[in-house]
């Protein structure tokens, strides 16, 4: 093989090293932790409400389900505020 050659190739070599060593390395475990904390559900009648808490941005979020007139399963609805 021609010196020049071999210079390059080991350069490229090099270069290819360096490049893999500079991407961020995989991690094998997902970090989760939930967002919104359960606190609390209650149930009257056809309807229930759950409440749940973001203590990172203070939020606290209330969550309705019920049944409407005809008997069907009515649409969540969510309701959010912020703690002081």
């Amino acid at each position: 093989m021609h010196p020049t050659a071999l210079r390059w190739s080991l350069l490229a070599i090099v270069a290819v090293v360096v490049v893999l060593s500079m991407l961020p390395l995989a991690r094998s475990q997902i970090q989760t932790a939930p967002s919104y904390i359960p606190i609390g559900a209650a149930a009257s009648g056809n309807a229930s409400v759950a409440w749940f808490h973001q203590p990172a941005s203070g939020t606290v979020v209330a969550c309705q389900a019920g049944v409407s007139g005809a008997g069907t399963i009515a649409p969540i609805q969510c309701v959010a505020a912020r703690l002081p």
